[in-house]
């Protein structure tokens, strides 16, 4: 069962860290906590068995669950392991190439997998914010947030709930913000370059979201265009039945 596969990897790799890199409590506890609540999620899916690409993106979770652990500790105030957090984050994000293609080559693919490997890379991309916004700045955190914020507009907004068709620009912008993350990570680059990298990043992602309500917006207007001559043109069929006006006397 993926569920009790991914909580014991995950706890493994939270006492992998505790060794390595002198894991501390608050990084124990919000690693632990992350991968009961992962487990849990995984344990109510209802299809049938885990596919091979379900255990790939389970791997990209239990690794994004150990950057959690280390982000965690550092907001806490303890020197975070820099190394050992982009090895994991990069791990992460590289296998994020490889899941897909094992379920299109191994026929497996699935809604649930399609959804798992979202809010995969959805979490990593918020964490790695987390850690970023300490390095250059709160306004960081808009890279994260975005995509939920956008997920609690089609809970609003029900026009908004229609799947986006997939273009290869989507998939781009949505690559390169764990790779800036990541780079601005590593602390290899001046501040200002980094600012530059992640801000770059951010203006793509700001672009792609709105090309995607756009596109909302764009049908729903085509959906009332298409709408209004249907009203119009039932208009003379009820007059020409005999159907009553709003004062209930029949027409002639």
């Amino acid at each position: 069962m993926i569920a009790t596969t991914v909580l014991g990897g995950e706890l493994v790799l939270l006492g992998m860290l505790a060794v390595t890199t002198g894991l501390g409590p608050v990084g124990w506890a919000v690693g632990t906590a992350h991968a009961v609540v992962l487990a849990v999620l995984l344990a109510r899916r209802r299809e049938d068995g885990p596919r091979p690409a379900d255990r790939v993106t389970g791997l990209r979770a239990v690794l994004g669950g150990g950057v959690t652990a280390l982000v965690a500790d550092g907001v806490a105030g303890h020197a975070v392991d820099v190394a050992v957090l982009v090895v994991l984050a990069g791990l992460a994000l590289a296998l994020d190439a490889v899941d897909g293609r094992v379920a299109r080559r191994t026929g497996t693919a699935s809604a649930f997998g399609a959804r798992f490997d979202m809010e995969a890379d959805a979490w990593l991309i918020a964490v790695l914010a987390v850690h970023v916004a300490g390095l250059l700045g709160a306004w960081v955190l808009a890279i994260g947030a975005m995509r939920y914020a956008y997920v609690a507009g089609t809970a609003v907004v029900a026009w908004m709930r229609a799947p986006v068709p997939p273009t290869r620009g989507a998939k781009i912008v949505a690559a390169a913000q764990g790779i800036a993350l990541v780079v601005a990570s590593a602390q290899l680059l001046p501040v200002p370059a980094a600012t530059a990298v992640v801000g770059t990043a951010l203006a793509a992602l700001v672009w792609s979201f709105g090309r995607d309500v756009r596109w909302h917006v764009s049908r729903r207007r085509r959906g009332r265009s298409a709408a209004a001559p249907r009203r119009r043109s039932a208009a003379p069929r009820r007059a020409a039945s005999g159907s009553p006006d709003p004062a209930g006397t029949p027409r002639r």
